[in-house]
């Protein structure tokens, strides 16, 4: 995908407060410490556009960036810090779950998963929720470049085999700001659920 423009448009604390305007949502969610400021930053080609922090959990509120004046790309609070939610016991804050089961036009979420870990209860549940809702979504895998070459082909399989029957063949992907990789391929797997407006071309 080419990203010619970006601009931050508003932070919400609840999901009354997100963009309603007929352009499409693609979400982004991840444990507080996945990398997911990182991993934004590099899908939208910027620096320092989604704000990285040491301190986990620095992302609290549903963050909409506009891309390309076409479509969102929502930053959504990572799970150590989501307000408990009774619905999906604990694992998900009220305000997310609200957006993600609620809004009208988000399309897809990028759910983030660190390579060099296993996956846990808050994930799969989330990944069960996502299944019974419907909406399509895509695990990414970070932290890849904290791994050597070898180990690092191992737990792509590891990860491969895992969630097999979550998802559907080629939705795992793979990606790192620090190696330069699968930005693309990412955004390639992402682009058809976007609308026609979303200039998705090289």
């Amino acid at each position: 995908m080419k990203i010619k423009t970006v601009e931050f448009i508003k932070s919400a604390a609840e999901f009354s407060q997100a963009p309603i305007d007929g352009r499409p949502h693609l979400a982004v969610a991840g444990r507080s410490n996945v990398g997911k400021s990182t991993l934004i930053n590099y899908l939208l080609g910027r620096r320092s556009l989604a704000r990285t922090s040491g301190k986990p959990g620095h992302t609290r509120l549903l963050n909409f960036f506009l891309v390309n004046d076409a479509f969102y790309l929502v930053d959504l609070p990572g799970y150590g810090y989501a307000a408990v939610d009774r619905k999906t016991k604990g694992q998900w804050g009220s305000m997310v779950h609200d957006y993600l089961e609620g809004h009208q036009d988000i399309k897809a979420l990028l759910l983030l998963l660190d390579l060099r870990r296993e996956p846990g209860l808050e994930e799969a549940r989330l990944m069960a929720w996502l299944g019974e809702s419907g909406l399509p979504f895509f695990p990414v895998l970070t932290k890849i470049d904290k791994l050597k070459p070898q180990a690092r082909a191992k737990k792509l399989r590891f990860w491969r085999e895992q969630l097999q029957e979550e998802v559907v063949p080629g939705a795992l992907s793979p990606v790192s700001a620090h190696l330069k990789l699968g930005r693309e391929e990412l955004w390639a797997k992402v682009a058809p659920l976007l609308s026609e407006e979303a200039d998705v071309e090289e």
